[in-house]
């Protein structure tokens, strides 16, 4: 493969406004069948939505952190699941574009809406260094969207050194289906298996401390932003798409309930509950995009974000499944006697974000606790912040 790409491919810009119905027409299809629909995929990948990451040079779009996530918010206002899988293929891209420039080659030099999945968990991960890089097998789950992608970015320990992340190609693993889940079923979210050891270059992984330290050697400061800041974002933001969509979703029922519909529009605890649902909603949105305003403006001035700051912003996005429960089960509570029956929208936006909150990024509890620590005067332990 040719490392001498010298001038930009051809981009466009990230528009997923087209597709909405016809991604929101898939979602039953997509929770049927257990995995996106192909139709939605090539969706993604002319919207835009798989380049936006994408550093320019290798024909992807760079669009900053604030259009990404807005994007993704987007999706999920018509089914989560497309949002939460698009968004992770898409966020994957920004990783690779922090490792070494033959890792970028190997999967985009040939085609820049190639597809990676991923599964960070390092728990069923092992690995031997040997000669030029590490042999590497186990098992990892919740590898969302994997059966639509030519690459997966696995997590594991390294004897001696610490957490590397592991690019490995389709042909080095299987993929098991095991996602027989009670929310966000469309995502596929099956296990990744390697039985016996495959051999990943050294170029191939990347080091959690540079991850850290924002190690790059790209020309867009938006890649010096940390790659957990960005990441975890991936795994929360479609909650608050999801959250926005039963607040839509519970307004139309009252307005067309089989009662009298002025008794719920002149309830007062109806009035109280839509009013903070719509406020956990706004305000989570709000701080996200507040967030990626200030860390943006700090790289693009070539300086580093503060670590309070970092940690701050790592506890704020653990938080978001939290609230958008929060917001869902208060109106969920009161949605009528229709939300209990299979296949009623609200209840799948419930069963989605209750699941979401099952991701370890998306347990408040360590953040909370090393946030504190940090407004008390101590030293932040966390690398993935």
């Amino acid at each position: 493969m040719s490392l001498a790409v010298t001038t930009e491919r051809q981009t466009s810009r990230l528009d997923v406004a087209p597709y909405l119905e016809s991604i929101k027409q898939h979602s039953a299809e997509n929770r049927s069948q257990r995995r996106l629909s192909e139709a939605t995929i090539q969706q993604f990948k002319a919207s835009g939505l798989i380049r936006s990451m994408l550093p320019k040079r290798w024909g992807g779009l760079e669009v900053t952190p604030q259009e990404f996530f807005s994007a993704q918010i987007k999706i999920a206002e018509y089914d989560m699941s497309s949002a939460w899988v698009g968004g992770i293929i898409a966020v994957h891209a920004f990783q690779l574009a922090l490792m070494d420039e033959r890792a970028q080659a190997d999967v985009y030099d040939e085609n820049p809406d190639a597809c990676v999945s991923s599964s960070y968990n390092p728990v069923g991960g092992k690995t031997e260094i040997v000669e030029g890089g590490i042999m590497l097998s186990g098992r990892w789950g919740w590898s969302s969207g994997s059966d639509h992608c030519q690459w997966v970015l696995l997590g594991a320990i390294v004897p001696g050194e610490g957490y590397r992340t592991f690019l490995v190609p389709r042909s080095n693993y299987e993929i098991e289906d095991t996602w027989h889940a009670m929310g966000l079923q469309g995502t596929a979210s099956n296990d990744i298996v390697i039985e016996k050891p495959v051999f990943v270059a050294h170029y191939r992984t990347h080091k959690q401390i540079d991850g850290f330290n924002c190690k790059n050697k790209q020309k867009n400061p938006m890649y010096n932003l940390p790659w957990a800041q960005i990441f975890v974002r991936v795994v929360s933001a479609p909650a608050i798409g999801a959250a926005r969509h039963a607040l839509k979703i519970f307004k139309q029922n009252a307005s067309t309930s089989s009662t009298d519909p002025t008794k719920l529009i002149g309830d007062p605890d109806v009035l109280r509950r839509v009013v903070e649902a719509e406020h956990l909603i706004d305000s989570n949105e709000t701080i996200l995009m507040r967030n990626f305003d200030a860390m943006m403006e700090i790289v693009n001035r070539g300086q580093e974000i503060p670590m309070i700051d970092r940690v701050r912003y790592r506890y704020q996005a653990s938080v978001v499944i939290d609230e958008m429960i929060k917001a869902v089960d208060c109106l969920f509570d009161i949605a009528g006697g229709r939300s209990v029956f299979n296949g009623a929208e609200i209840q799948n936006i419930w069963h989605d974000i209750h699941v979401s909150r099952a991701h370890v990024a998306n347990n408040p509890v360590p953040f909370a606790r090393n946030f504190g620590n940090m407004m008390m005067g101590g030293e932040n332990p966390d690398l993935f912040v």
